[in-house]
């Protein structure tokens, strides 16, 4: 569903363009060549030329009768142009051809009524006006169906009349454009050059477009070239009233081209299914027309997003990495034991390194390992390595927050921090981590949470992920005071704090996230240990990649519809309601949910529109990127050299990222459940990594 719609966007985009002649636009325009394949008749023939059925091995030209004059227009439907050449028309009650362009059919469909309405006949003269010399004969094909398609749409008519674009009269017929001619006529359409070109697109002034009309010999006759859209027609306006009087001074009777030449009109009604499709391409282009400005909106709304969440980090992270410096921010060393839980459910592979960094731990503690119905033995590798300050308590199986609360009520100490059972600490890890505590007005510290096994592609994508989006943001949301998540692999809460509340909650998925924003609605301020490094070991796979971070948006959102109340209270939870609870979803659902707007606008540019001046502004926006990744990285003391991969991060990562917030969007709002889904370990993270 998520592709889909993604899809969807980008369709409508492109439809968009075909709309307003910028996508699949070709401004090549081909010079004269030889004529050796060109049959003599032709070349001096008449302007007409019927390359259909049998005749397309031996086409045949036909001639304008004499003292009959055909007007025809190309380039439109014009909104400001088109209306005023058919009063004129009317008043003069001469009907003509107006070779229309697909893409100008789509935008002004109300014109190709009304010229079909007046009883002139429509021409085909392609979608989006390229030379067809230029183009492959799957090209030429798609041009004129499109143009069929519009028309059907728009008035239920098709056209066997066809004007190639950039043409002239018969006698300019070459070596390249002559194949294209007879490809048209394989296809079933009569193709119609001129015999007089007015040059009137060059606005060359009135009298010189009325002379140019006039034929050669008197009383010849002559299909006359002019514009009714494509710039300002004020001129072919002008001068259509002086072509009109000198032909009838003259004795002229005007003509279609089809009366012209004693057949059929070439614009003949359709029904069934080329009439419905017709009306759905309609549809569909119209609402791509009116769902661009949306969208654009939405992109600035990104835009605004973006620039203002990087705007508060560069003057907030500053802020905190001074603060951050002092040793006496937070009053007294603390230096009461603490507790440390350790929630464990089938980590066989991991916990024996878990333990024994917690046993070169700086600072008094004690563990309490909470086997959660381990069906690997886990508890029994705990019970084997026999350490002394490791507590170990069986439970069945009943989730991490049923694990946690079950290791809260057995601690014996007032502070608790909380960790993985694949996660490893520093040896300073607890101590920097329970220093802020030394304020009695702090309920909960977030740790700093970092990559183990960075080594492998989607490692380092995770990696600059933890630093800039987890740790940057997390210096900003500090200085705020509204800090939304402490890690679930490092973070430590008093156990009144944790009492007040209720201990955790299985209500979400995310219960590092719901027990941070209860703690912060309770009145608790929460903040950033940068110091208190734990690393812990990514998903090594795009599979476990998608299944952790949908439970994590999944259970965001939870956590945020859980604490919606917070931002019609009063007090604590009321800030944290209009100011915590808003920038979280602004910068954690609402911008990278509509950043794919981004990527789409990137591809539509490179495709269709202009490529150098997107790439361009693409690789400003990477720039940007680098920039305030490199001061992440250099605040968080990681040396850049994984920002190598960052390029192709925001080119693969990032998106599959969007698509998984999507897809839990769209599971939440569908009211689907998602299960714990347990992530496999390999337990190589064993040892701190030297940041």
């Amino acid at each position: 569903m998520p592709l889909s719609l993604l899809a969807c966007l980008l369709a409508l985009l492109v439809l968009r363009g075909l709309a307003t002649n910028e996508a699949f636009h070709d401004t090549r325009v081909a010079t004269s060549v030889d004529k050796t394949t060109v049959p003599e008749n032709l070349l001096k023939g008449g302007p007409i030329i019927d390359a259909r059925g049998d005749k397309n091995e031996r086409p045949l030209s036909y001639r304008i009768p004499d003292r009959t004059a055909v007007l025809s227009f190309d380039d439109g439907p014009s909104p400001e142009w088109t209306p005023k050449i058919l009063e004129v028309l009317a008043a003069h009650d001469i009907r003509a051809d107006f070779f229309v362009t697909g893409a100008m059919t789509t935008r002004h469909p109300e014109l190709i009524r009304q010229i079909v309405a007046g009883g002139h006949e429509i021409g085909v003269h392609s979608f989006t006006h390229p030379d067809l010399v230029y183009q492959s004969e799957a090209r030429i094909s798609w041009e004129l169906a499109q143009t069929q398609l519009a028309l059907a749409g728009v008035a239920g008519v098709h056209s066997a009349l066809f004007r190639p674009p950039y043409s002239s009269d018969a006698s300019a017929l070459d070596d390249w454009n002559y194949p294209v001619i007879k490809y048209v006529g394989s296809h079933g359409y009569l193709t119609a050059f001129i015999d007089r070109d007015t040059h009137d697109w060059k606005r060359p002034g009135v009298d010189a477009i009325v002379e140019a009309a006039m034929p050669r010999k008197p009383g010849a006759g002559e299909l006359i070239l002019l514009h009714d859209a494509g710039g300002d027609r004020a001129e072919t306006l002008a001068a259509l009233e002086q072509i009109i009087e000198r032909l009838q001074g003259e004795g002229y009777r005007f003509a279609t081209i089809s009366e012209a030449l004693g057949s059929t009109n070439a614009t003949v009604p359709v029904h069934g299914y080329q009439l419905w499709a017709g009306k759905c391409f309609i549809w569909a282009t119209q609402a791509a027309v009116l769902t661009l400005p949306v969208l654009v909106a939405l992109l600035a709304v990104v835009g605004f997003l973006n620039f203002g969440r990087f705007a508060l980090m560069l003057v907030l992270a500053p802020l905190h990495a001074r603060r951050s410096r002092r040793r006496d921010a937070w009053g007294p060393p603390v230096t009461e034991p603490v507790t440390v839980l350790v929630p464990a459910y089938n980590e066989r592979e991991c916990i024996a390194n878990t333990l024994n960094s917690l046993a070169a731990s700086d600072y008094p503690i004690e563990v309490i390992v909470i086997d959660d119905g381990s069906t690997d033995g886990t508890a029994d590798i705990v019970e084997a390595m026999a350490m002394p300050f490791v507590r170990l308590i069986r439970q069945p199986n009943g989730g991490k927050s049923t694990a946690l609360n079950t290791g809260i009520a057995a601690a014996s100490h007032d502070i608790v921090v909380m960790m993985d059972g694949d996660t490893v600490f520093e040896p300073s890890t607890v101590r920097e981590l329970v220093q802020p505590f030394g304020d009695r007005g702090i309920g909960a510290v977030a740790g700093n949470a970092k990559v183990g096994n960075r080594d492998s592609l989607i490692g380092a994508w995770q990696h600059i992920e933890y630093v800039l989006g987890h740790n940057l943001d997390r210096r900003m949301y500090d200085m705020l005071n509204v800090i939304p998540t402490i890690p679930g692999a490092v973070g430590a809460f008093r156990k009144e704090a944790l009492r007040r509340v209720g201990g955790m909650s299985d209500d979400t998925l995310a219960e590092d996230t719901d027990i941070t924003m209860a703690v912060l609605c309770d009145g608790w301020r929460i903040v950033y240990a940068e110091r208190a490094r734990a690393w812990t070991e990514a998903p090594a796979s795009i599979q476990q990649l998608w299944s952790q971070r949908y439970r994590w948006s999944y259970g965001s959102m939870q956590a945020m519809w859980k604490h919606r109340r917070a931002v019609t209270s009063r007090g604590p939870a009321g800030r944290f309601g209009r100011i915590g609870l808003p920038l979280v979803v602004m910068f954690g659902v609402v911008a990278p949910l509509l950043a794919p707007l981004v990527d789409m606008f990137l591809l539509y540019g490179v495709l269709f529109a202009d490529a150098p001046i997107t790439l361009a502004s693409w690789g400003g926006f990477i720039l940007l990127q680098a920039v305030l990744s490199w001061y992440a990285f250099r605040l968080d003391g990681e040396k850049p050299l994984h920002l190598i991969s960052l390029p192709l991060q925001q080119l693969v990562y990032r998106q599959l990222m969007y698509i998984v917030l999507l897809q839990s969007t769209i599971t939440a709002l569908t009211g689907g459940r998602l299960r714990w889904q347990k992530l496999r370990r390999t337990g190589e993270v064993a040892v701190p990594v030297e940041a």
